[in-house]
């Protein structure tokens, strides 16, 4: 990969954070008057002048629009009204919560979906091709929410040998984890099938088998590197929205991942957190773009970009 490449898609990714983060100026406030939600009802009017001067909301949008620009140049995102503190400290503590999380979900199902997605390519429209194509669909059309309230009925309300919510040791992570494995070991598995047929229909495979190799090589290295180009690509996808964090399933078990948190700070109208949210996970989405181009291009050598 070419740094020419590199510095160009740097370039586009500085001037999509700009378009995202300016609108993201503009929409947190169309959520509301943060001050009428952290002061009581019956404040005074002298009260609501007072707190609205000193977070800015005195002035014109286009003067905070200002000020907010150049502090975001300085890469200073302001203090968190909710946690009073630096918002970007707060992101960064929830961050690597969420991307551990993610990693391990879309890991497991990446292996999972490679080892089924292969075992049914073998042989399609076997009994056993069927069995895994009927597991795949549904794991990728559940919805994550209703997997994750199931998960808490069965495994920590009725059977009480999980933990609703919380944080802590490997023990509150099974849940979460679980509920982010099945989407994209349904998708994954679906995409390595379709790829692992193809693949083990081409001519370097059949010569690979005519000179006398064994199945499972002929399977698992010579068909498989080909069939996990459009997987990475989907990889890729799933990682990218992972980064953003799966705020449903993090709201459900109470997981303090970026997710629960953006969504906390839509809710609370803490206009820093949210905007510090979208700044971490842009640019967690652009670095992992880039490490998938890079994978892709190390896997296929045809795959060059200049």
């Amino acid at each position: 990969m070419s740094f020419t490449y590199l510095l160009r898609r740097t370039f586009s990714a500085a001037f999509a954070l700009a378009a995202l983060m300016i609108s993201a100026f503009f929409l947190v406030r169309l959520t509301g008057d943060p001050v009428n939600l952290y002061l009581p009802f019956d404040a005074s009017d002298a009260t609501r002048e007072a707190m609205r001067v000193r977070l800015g909301l005195d002035r014109s949008l286009a003067a905070q629009f200002i000020d907010w620009a150049a502090d975001i140049l300085r890469l200073d995102f302001g203090v968190s009204l909710w946690h009073n503190r630096p918002a970007m400290e707060v992101v960064l503590e929830a961050l690597p919560n969420t991307l551990a999380l993610g990693a391990i979900a879309l890991t497991l199902a990446f292996l999972a979906a490679v080892i089924i997605g292969s075992i049914a390519a073998v042989n399609p429209g076997g009994w056993i091709d069927r069995g895994f194509n009927l597991l795949s669909q549904a794991a990728a059309s559940v919805p994550d929410f209703w997997l994750g309230l199931m998960g808490v009925l069965l495994f920590a309300v009725t059977f009480k040998i999980l933990p609703t919510s919380g944080f802590g040791g490997p023990i509150y992570w099974i849940l979460p984890v679980a509920c982010l494995f099945a989407r994209p070991f349904g998708t994954l598995v679906q995409i390595i099938r379709g790829s692992m047929i193809e693949a083990l229909n081409a001519t370097f495979v059949r010569t690979a088998r005519a000179k006398g190799a064994h199945a499972g090589r002929v399977t698992f290295v010579h068909a498989l590197r080909n069939a996990l180009l459009p997987a990475i690509t989907v990889t890729g996808d799933l990682a990218a929205q992972f980064a953003g964090g799966g705020g449903v399933v993090e709201v459900v078990f109470g997981f303090p991942g970026i997710g629960k948190l953006l969504i906390d700070g839509i809710l609370k109208r803490d206009f820093a957190i949210v905007q510090a949210s979208i700044f971490a996970v842009s640019v967690v989405i652009f670095i992992i773009n880039i490490l998938v181009d890079m994978l892709y291009a190390s896997i296929d050598p045809r795959v060059r970009v200049e």
